[in-house]
């Protein structure tokens, strides 16, 4: 005999959720029978604010796509606009923005690693990659002036030159980074209880992978290479030497061991374009914002942020203000409609690591 149904709601607030969501669960004992993700409880409609600003203007909502991911939605803008118009990049810009880029996909792990392994009870572990998060973030402040939003990759290059020494500091972090992702490799995958929790949990195979355009480690944790900074390199990704990792699998613990691996890399990268970065400017000028105009036309760029690709594309009817903004982000297909489907037959206490696992941003959805 089935037991009765009953509806439960996780989120918004709850704080193994990731961003203020909600998903509606249908439950017989503490085993999901059905999943609704509610979205709704954000800012939004940034597409279509976009195309009431003009070109400098629109860029500063680009940040607000994904807050924990801001500077790959800027690096995204920023090479739409300038594929348009046809706008040169200076080279040296170019290495400084994949130092960014990279920096800020580290500090994004470092909020993986707290909210993954907190969805599961184990809050040391937060307590450490929060905390070790700041030393990043003190970069980008001394960098840009801002800690979460920057503001620093812009149509042209980048804002403005680094710091005197800034190179040394960037490295001593790394020094720091390197020695500490072996504390959070004892605390983390030498843990019984968080392999235990994640071991053939959340399966996602190949081939619902690729049913549901799945991106980023979730895609490598199913054995999958894929990642555009190799598959159509930008800025002067294709002159380093880094690795794709990927697992098999396709539970939270193949997509732990990518982005543990992940993070190694961007450490590797990072230490690589600081020895290669050549001098010379940072910045090819645009006119004055208020009276720049871009030509007719449209353009497609895709970044690998740290959940996967952004596809961005954008178009101009040749005044000062974009005629399109459309982003094709993650979060839509991990939060929606894969998670949707892979909670089905899962327990209950399984939901939130679930979902972190899969590396959702709500914002995106509504945007």
């Amino acid at each position: 005999m089935r037991e009765k149904a009953t509806t439960l709601y996780l989120g918004p607030q709850h704080p193994g959720i990731t961003g203020n969501m909600m998903i509606r669960l249908k439950v017989e004992g503490d085993t999901i029978v059905g999943a609704t993700t509610e979205v709704g409880y954000l800012h939004r409609a940034f597409e279509k604010l976009q195309e009431k600003r003009n070109w400098l203007q629109s860029f500063t909502l680009m940040c607000r796509f994904c807050v924990p991911e801001t500077d790959p939605m800027e690096e995204s803008y920023a090479r739409a606009v300038e594929a348009i118009e046809g706008r040169e990049v200076p080279e040296r810009a170019k290495y400084i923005r994949v130092m960014v880029l990279e920096l800020a996909r580290l500090a994004s792990f470092m909020l993986w690693y707290g909210g993954q392994n907190g969805s599961l009870g184990l809050y040391t572990m937060g307590q450490w990659s929060v905390g070790d998060r700041n030393y990043i973030l003190d970069l980008f402040e001394e960098l840009t002036g801002g800690r979460v939003y920057h503001m620093y990759i812009w149509p042209g290059g980048v804002r403005r030159d680094l710091p005197k020494g800034f190179e040394k500091r960037v490295l001593k972090t790394m020094d720091y980074f390197e020695k500490r992702l072996n504390d959070y490799d004892d605390l983390m995958f030498e843990n019984a209880i968080f392999k235990k929790r994640t071991q053939g949990v959340g399966i996602v195979d190949k081939e619902k992978a690729i049913e549901h355009g799945v991106v980023g480690p979730v895609l490598r944790g199913c054995g999958i290479r894929s990642d555009i900074r190799i598959d159509d390199p930008y800025e002067v990704y294709d002159k380093l030497d880094f690795i794709v990792p990927t697992a098999e699998g396709g539970d939270i613990w193949a997509r732990a061991l990518v982005r543990r691996q992940e993070a190694r890399q961007s450490i590797r990268i990072i230490r690589q374009v600081i020895d290669m970065m050549p001098s010379g400017s940072v910045y090819n000028k645009i006119p004055n914002p208020q009276k720049w105009t871009l030509p007719k036309g449209d353009a497609y760029v895709r970044t690998e942020a740290v959940r996967g690709e952004i596809g961005l594309y954008m178009a101009s009817d040749g005044g000062t203000n974009p005629r399109r903004v459309h982003l094709r982000g993650a979060a839509y297909v991990h939060a929606i409609t894969l998670l949707e489907d892979i909670l089905i037959g899962a327990n209950i206490a399984d939901v939130s690591a679930i979902m972190n696992s899969l590396g959702t941003c709500p914002p995106e959805i509504e945007r």
